[in-house]
């Protein structure tokens, strides 16, 4: 059985407090059937573009109430200007804010105050579109 390599999943927000929340909400493995993951935290809207610019990102979760560049507006960019842009989350302000994730094309919203739950439900659900199935080997 070979390991699989760790999904890597950025969390940005201008507060340490709200990026600590989702990766404790998602632990290290969100299902067993995805492999582990590995966070990439980010405060800052210029290294959230350099890093999904560079590649090698599975899923964005963007916080909608970030300052002075929130999520929603970034996750916009993000659709309009990467090629194959992974999945975007975003975070909201309230359940009411959704029509705006839909606006900006993020994958999925999830409102302030994080359900962790809600939010595991909704990561896992994109992630497990990016890691590909397994072939059970014959014989």
């Amino acid at each position: 059985m070979t390991a699989q390599k760790p999904l890597r999943v950025l969390v940005y927000s201008d507060d340490i407090d709200i990026r600590q929340q989702v990766i404790l909400a998602l632990g290290r493995r969100p299902h067993r059937d995805l492999p582990e993951v590995e966070y990439v935290e980010v405060a800052t809207e210029p290294v959230v573009i350099q890093n999904l610019d560079a590649g090698g990102i599975d899923l964005a979760i963007l916080d909608g109430e970030a300052v002075p560049a929130g999520g929603i507006g970034i996750a916009k960019q993000l659709k309009d200007e990467i090629y194959d842009c992974p999945p975007v989350v975003v975070l909201t302000g309230r359940p009411q804010d959704a029509w705006l994730a839909t606006w900006s094309r993020a994958d999925a919203a999830v409102p302030h105050p994080l359900d962790p739950i809600r939010l595991a439900e909704t990561v896992v659900g994109l992630l497990r579109d990016r890691v590909p199935a397994t072939v059970p080997s014959a014989g």
